[in-house]
């Protein structure tokens, strides 16, 4: 149903600055990405989210924004926006931006008329102080900035950022403020989006909070929702809450705030899962958190373009991940997250990174995949913070990973060049044809996630008689048929009964190598060392009538 689009999608998170530069300028642009757009539809993604390209000084990857309504040059104008959303739509690709509005650049013409006049209008677009008073927000970067008030000399008051001091927050207390995004998100969507992943949800509703403090601020979530809805009917939001497990049920509010929910709860114990090498840690995740209400999902991911934040697990527990995928303080950020890309955590094994992206597809919810983890590219850790994963998509061998035709000194970022994950080593064009590639296991995986009813029906993890397989279980409502996913997360070949035997005989849907058929009462399950295998029930055959 077209309404429901959103309950199987494969989400592809592109930066767009380091994903094709089209003008040879050293810097990715719409123009690129709209020339790359056939690398999604190849791969099976339906949904592209797209990391800030707004008009900014660029100090925090364009999450500081000056001008919301304006494309940054080094991207192009709003007509090569309009132009790569047109080919989306051909494609059958959903955009999603991102909605950065916890805070601005201190650039912005709204911060700067507030500093330098006292009664401005935008005076109240901030939080200001004589004093840094005590406050529940907290540095999100304490490494970096200890306090959450800065002193600006021309205000002569401190002004709050719960992020760097060139990020005041926005007061969303103020009415005015709530007025000014709601115009945001009505452009946007006016010109054809689909959505938004709301950056900082919880600091937004603690600052709603300070103007009515129902629903703990998080009534904010709802008027956003019910605007998106008014304006694109279809519209849905995407939010980032690292909170406890406990409280995603308040983000839902039955669907009537978030649509999809970024599962960091899921994402921590998958990791510790992998560290492990055992399925145990995921088992308990998914009992101890309770299914997405309705039409909405969880959204899972295994890296993105910030730190792994460890902050779901115990301290024990993130001690072992910590240990296992970044034991070097150099792949650390931020106290205790992993600045890392995916395929160096797993010292670039292609047989672990298929398994870590079959488990990934296999989790009820919605996949994102974020651009260069389907090839497994690698980081550059000479960069600061949360840079080193953020470098040029390596689309070939040639200069510049095919990336731009400018002189590699003018390029947006190095790319990488540690052994192993060079462009020689990895990138699209050498691995578009092997059908033993990474990119070729997770096109596999994306296409049969997609073709599988069942993911979308009832789920429910399995306690398996082999310690290192994460199994689960999808059943169809409609027509009565299952599927059961299965993934190694240990080195050593797996053999289990299964513990359900109402399914009927099975069949392989997908596996990562050929595999002894299903057989026997209960039915017999083989899985390989770092291995992956879906299988399904057998469709009865129908009888024709003479």
């Amino acid at each position: 149903m077209e309404a429901l689009w959103h309950k199987n999608s494969t989400i592809y998170q592109v930066d767009p600055a380091l994903f094709k530069d089209g003008n040879g300028d050293g810097h990715g642009d719409f123009i690129g990405l709209r020339a790359r757009l056939d690398h999604l539809r190849m791969l099976g993604a339906d949904c592209l989210w797209l990391n800030p390209f707004y008009a900014s000084p660029f100090r925090d990857g364009g999450y500081d924004v000056a001008d919301h309504l304006q494309v940054d040059p080094r991207f192009g104008d709003i007509r090569d926006f309009i132009a790569m959303l047109e080919r989306a739509a051909q494609y059958g690709i959903r955009v999603l931006l991102e909605l950065v509005v916890q805070h601005t650049s201190d650039q912005h013409l709204w911060f700067q008329d507030a500093r330098h006049h006292r009664r401005s209008k935008y005076r109240d677009y901030y939080v200001w102080s004589d004093e840094p008073v005590d406050t529940d927000f907290k540095p999100a970067f304490p490494d970096v900035e200890p306090s959450v008030w800065t002193w600006d000399e021309q205000a002569q008051q401190f002004y709050r950022h719960v992020f760097y001091a060139h990020e005041p927050d926005l007061n969303i207390a103020n009415p005015l403020v709530r007025d000014e995004i709601r115009g945001i998100m009505g452009y946007w969507l006016r010109l054809g989006v689909s959505g938004f992943r709301v950056d900082a949800a919880p600091y937004m509703a603690m600052q709603a909070r300070a103007a009515d403090a129902r629903e703990d601020g998080l009534w904010w979530l709802n008027e956003m929702k019910a605007f998106a809805e008014q304006r694109s009917p279809r519209a849905i939001l995407m939010g980032e809450a690292d909170v406890g497990v406990h409280r995603y049920s308040d983000f839902f509010d039955e669907g009537r705030r978030l649509t999809w929910l970024l599962d960091f709860w899921l994402n921590n114990h998958a990791f510790l899962a992998f560290a492990r090498g055992e399925a145990q840690p995921l088992v308990d995740a998914i009992a101890g958190r309770a299914p997405a209400p309705g039409d909405c999902s969880h959204a899972g991911w295994l890296r993105n373009h910030d730190q792994l934040d460890l902050d779901q697990l115990e301290p024990n527990e993130r001690d072992e991940v910590l240990a296992a995928f970044a034991p070097e303080p150099a792949m650390r950020v931020y106290r205790h997250g992993i600045r890392r890309r995916l395929a160096p955590m797993f010292d670039g094994d292609v047989r672990r990174l298929a398994m870590a992206h079959a488990l990934l597809f296999s989790l009820p919810g919605v996949p994102i995949l974020r651009y260069g983890d389907e090839i497994g590219m690698g980081d550059d850790l000479s960069r600061p913070e949360r840079l080193a994963v953020r470098t040029p998509m390596q689309w070939s061998n040639s200069p510049n990973a095919g990336f731009s035709a400018a002189p590699p000194d003018r390029l947006v970022a190095p790319v990488v060049d540690d052994r192993g994950y060079r462009p020689a080593d990895v990138n699209v064009e050498a691995q578009l044809a092997d059908p033993d590639s990474l990119l070729s296991h997770t096109r596999r995986l994306v296409l049969a996630r997609q073709g599988l009813r069942e993911i979308t029906g009832t789920s429910s993890a399995l306690q398996l008689d082999a310690p290192g397989v994460f199994g689960l279980r999808y059943d169809d409502a409609e027509t009565g048929s299952s599927a059961l996913l299965f993934t190694n997360l240990g080195a050593e070949d797996a053999r289990f009964a299964l513990p359900c035997t109402d399914t009927g005989p099975l069949v392989d849907v997908l596996c990562d190598r050929a595999y002894p058929a299903a057989a026997g009462d209960p039915p017999v399950i083989h899985v390989a060392g770092h291995g992956y295998r879906w299988l399904r029930t057998r469709e009865p055959l129908l009888q024709t009538p003479f």
